[in-house]
């Protein structure tokens, strides 16, 4: 099909293309005498987009996955009680995890479009009164649901209940593309990936550890080989690694880290948050409303959008990937065939994201779902130029 693929699934992201360009790189030495000043620099500029003085950033040849895996096996013991709150497929494939490694997990189950309560947070550790609860794990960003909860909100939680439990965060939906604040909110594993906000392709995975998990780390019990903190840890400190590690995706993070620092932080979220303003807008003017069932659950990164009952949502997905070269993410487990998902983040701005609305409502309409044509791209429009505006009076 002529053109380019509209790739609109909330991750794999876009790879810019000075990043791409970055990676084509010939194969080195990894051992040799140089390599350090690429890899050292890595590890500083990943720290401060987790806004954190002293964490240990690892970064895995792997996905997010395995960065999961990494933080639960270096920090705890077979046995060990986890606190998890379910509202979502990526929720519940964390909690899957830790049951499979042998923790004993305490859920906390949640509706489905909502997120992590921290009331129930503090409920459970008030009631643990021994503190058999050695971590409580929470999902920043549920990318099934289009959900984000509130991690400071779940620290003082944690802190109200006066309970020394380590804090797992799921960051791969939100790392440097949403506010996240390591330190402040006393996160002690920050788990992320390459193929979000940190725009590369998949294939690393990216976690933070505080000083308190990696204190942690030494008494663990857990068996763990190829994601062994201290492998790493003694190899990294003079910028190598304990095996072969993924060169070209080292190269990529370089430039990403490089156009983060150009843009800034903080107006990276605040872009989002204007591109996740304008779809929310296009879903009201469609006459559908969004997974997330309050706007204090609303993600700046991915919306899902709830289709009306009697249609399919894979039937939008197929359309829009057959007729328009345009791919949205798809419903999973609960809301398989219930909503399509529009991701939002990574190296976008607003006509590309003009491009997805106008994608997903012809696609909308050729499936019967009654949409006016236009109204939900003419919507959006609306709340960019108007929220541009009031952007440039304040500046």
């Amino acid at each position: 099909m002529p053109g380019r693929h509209f790739l609109f699934v909330p991750g794999p992201t876009n790879v810019p293309e000075r990043v791409a360009r970055a990676m084509v790189v010939p194969m080195e030495d990894h051992r040799s005498p140089k390599f350090p000043e690429l890899t050292l620099p890595l590890f500083e500029g990943v720290r401060k987009i987790y806004k954190s003085k002293d964490a240990q950033i690892f970064l895995f040849p792997s996905s997010g996955t395995g960065a999961w895996e990494s933080a639960f096996t270096n920090t705890l013991s077979p046995g060990d009680k986890v606190l998890m709150s379910r509202f979502g497929q990526f929720s519940h494939l964390w909690i899957d995890m830790a049951q499979r490694l042998g923790f004993e997990v305490q859920i906390l189950e949640e509706e489905w479009g909502t997120g992590v309560k921290p009331e129930k947070i503090e409920e459970a550790l008030r009631a643990d009164k021994s503190h058999t609860i050695k971590a409580v794990c929470a999902t920043h960003n549920e990318t099934a649901t289009g959900v984000a909860s509130d991690i400071g909100a779940v620290r003082k939680a944690m802190d109200a209940a006066g309970h020394p439990a380590l804090l797992f965060v799921d960051a791969v939906s939100s790392l440097g593309s949403l506010d996240f604040r390591q330190d402040e909110w006393g996160v002690d594993l920050g788990v992320s990936g390459s193929q979000k906000g940190l725009m590369l392709p998949a294939g690393m995975g990216v976690l933070s550890a505080s000083q308190k998990a990696l204190a942690a780390s030494k008494t663990a019990t857990s068996k763990r080989c190829y994601f062994d903190f201290d492998d790493m840890i003694k190899q990294n400190a003079n910028g190598y690694f304990p095996y072969t590690p993924p060169l070209p995706l080292l190269y990529g993070l370089r430039e990403s880290l490089a156009m983060i620092e150009e843009e800034g932080l903080e107006n990276i979220f605040a872009r989002h948050s204007r591109l996740a303003g304008g779809v929310r807008a296009a879903v009201k003017a469609w006459g559908l409303s969004p997974c997330a069932k309050e706007p204090k659950w609303y993600s700046d990164t991915v919306t899902a959008i709830v289709v009306p009952p009697q249609f399919n949502a894979v039937d939008v997905i197929s359309t829009a990937y057959n007729r328009y070269n345009m791919s949205l993410g798809a419903g999973l487990s609960q809301v398989a065939g219930k909503v399509f998902r529009i991701g939002h983040l990574g190296d976008l701005n607003e006509l590309m994201v003009a491009g997805a609305l106008a994608g997903a409502e012809m696609a909308m309409a050729d499936v019967g779902i009654p949409v006016t044509l236009g109204s939900g791209v003419g919507a959006a429009q609306a709340f960019w130029r108007s929220s541009a505006s009031t952007q440039a009076k304040a500046a």
